[in-house]
């Protein structure tokens, strides 16, 4: 990293003294002649595919890495050479126990290739006859590189924790915990299939927007399949305008499907970039690649859509009090302060026309205010901000003049009226019931818990903690330990004295 000149902008004056000095041979040794690539990125792709992963899920945190080196990490490519066809056949035949040929009828070349996986074009044949596929098979060693990589950035980021107060209060030892369980998850496709079969479940009856059907039968953990999709990249707006789609009309289905996705169902494709959505001929989106998705419980759903609408209608108090009633405020700070800090986010937006209001750009100004009120870091909001940014980019790219809170007042405000309006109160009062017959259910077992506690607490009172044999002999062996130190600390004194003896 010092190599491609990444702390070259850093101001030593910010540093403490002791960390000024590495700063500077850092400085030294960077290279001279810098292109305009932006070198933190390259600096990520010489390090290899899993600090290209960790470069890419970073950029997804500009609360941690800063909004520039976030914009940075945005254009990191995950793009590798392809590994060889013939290791992708020895791993479909590992993976099914058959030759290539009874798995596929036709096996053709990598067509795409990243730093986990690549995929190939294949055609299956079963009772309904041939079809067309798509083959994503996992890269051969990666789960060894990976595994040896995360434990560097556990030390680092450990490190990092004890060293600094904000490091903690960003968790980032949670980062890397979050990477290493999302990499876990991309790397056995049986979870991405179980991911994108949950997906289309939830947009099955979305008349705009659709997901590829998965191929159980050719799935395993190294292999997913599914259905080939035919469309017009969303990346080539060349393309799309020879086509005669509707470009806004794009742009608003983007936006809305993916809010949709958040606060509807709780569950949204977390790597929206146009190179992961494509149009079809009846002018639906359809998107690939699950290997990211991102999640919301029922409080994290009405934070956003409360939050969201309350900024549409300038009830920043509201904005406030649900911050706090999420419990993610500490009680401590007072909402009317916390509401003067949102009026000083919103106010200045709505001084702007519609097409030029940033819905995601707002939620980044809102995260750097909770941050003055010692509000913890959500992961699971920091992705979904960062998705948004990216889809809002995607909806911005189709139509400049996107009216972003024009285009998400429909889902959001249908949101807000179902879910608190009289239904939703009746939904609430039902799953309040239906917890209070659990916990009814339960009473027996916590009752005699709650009994055999206590029996437990009045014998260690009385006759002390009990002890297995293992913490004897654990406790044994540390004593023994320290016995041996003490006997090596008398030897070097003596040995010390007898020197001293010598001497004189």
């Amino acid at each position: 990293m010092a190599r491609e000149g990444v702390f070259a902008e850093v101001d030593p004056a910010i540093l403490p003294p002791s960390a000024r000095i590495p700063l500077a041979l850092s400085k030294l040794i960077a290279r001279k002649n810098a292109t305009g690539e932006p070198s933190l990125a390259r600096a990520m792709v010489r390090l290899g595919p899993s600090y290209i992963k960790l470069g890419q899920f970073l950029a997804t945190r500009p609360d941690i890495v800063g909004a520039q080196a976030a914009r940075e990490l945005e254009k990191l490519q995950d793009r590798v050479p392809p590994f060889d066809q013939a290791l992708a056949i020895a791993a479909i035949e590992s993976a099914f126990g058959k030759k290539i040929h009874e798995v596929f009828a036709q096996f053709g070349e990598p067509i795409a290739a990243a730093s986990i996986a690549q995929v190939h074009r294949a055609r299956a044949k079963d009772a309904h006859g041939e079809r067309d596929v798509a083959v994503k098979i996992l890269r051969p060693g990666v789960e060894r590189r990976f595994r040896r990589d995360l434990s560097d950035m556990f030390f680092v980021a450990r490190l990092a924790e004890r060293a600094s107060s904000e490091a903690r209060r960003l968790r980032v030892v949670n980062v890397v915990e979050t990477l290493a369980r999302s990499v876990k998850m991309e790397m056995d496709f049986r979870l991405e299939a179980a991911a994108a079969s949950e997906f289309a479940e939830n947009v099955a009856d979305d008349p705009d927007f659709i997901v590829p059907k998965v191929d159980w039968d050719r799935t395993a953990k190294e292999v997913l399949t599914t259905e080939w999709i035919v469309g017009t990249p969303l990346s080539n707006i060349d393309a799309l305008q020879q086509a005669g789609f509707d470009l806004p009309r794009l742009g608003r289905i983007v936006i809305q499907s993916f809010l949709r996705h958040a606060v509807r169902d709780g569950l949204f494709h977390a790597d929206m970039h146009q190179g992961n959505l494509f149009a079809d001929a009846q002018g639906r989106i359809v998107a690939v690649d699950f290997g990211i998705m991102g999640r919301l419980d029922t409080k994290e759903r009405r934070f956003l859509a409360e939050i969201l609408y309350g900024f549409i209608t300038r009830d920043y108090r509201r904005v406030a009090e649900v911050h706090f009633e999420a419990g993610y405020v500490p009680r401590t700070h007072r909402v009317d302060d916390f509401a003067q800090a949102i009026r000083a986010i919103g106010e200045p937006i709505h001084s702007h026309t519609a097409d030029q209001i940033s819905m995601a750009k707002l939620l980044t100004l809102l995260f750097e205010i909770t941050a003055l009120f010692d509000m913890q870091t959500r992961t699971e909001l920091v992705m979904l901000q960062k998705t948004m940014v990216v889809v809002e980019g995607v909806g911005r790219t189709l139509d400049p003049k996107l009216d972003m809170w024009g285009t998400a007042e429909p889902v959001i405000g249908a949101w807000i009226r179902e879910k608190l309006g009289p239904r939703g109160i009746i939904e609430d009062a039902g799953r309040g019931l239906a917890s209070l017959g659990a916990l009814a259910r339960q009473l027996p077992a916590l009752v005699e818990r709650a009994e055999d506690l206590s029996r437990r607490v009045e014998d260690a009172a009385q006759n002390g903690v009990p002890l297995s044999p293992r913490s004897v002999d654990a406790i044994g062996r540390a004593e023994a330990r320290r016995a041996a130190w003490g006997h090596v600390a008398l030897w070097l004194i003596a040995a010390l004295l007898a020197v001293s003896l010598f001497v004189r």
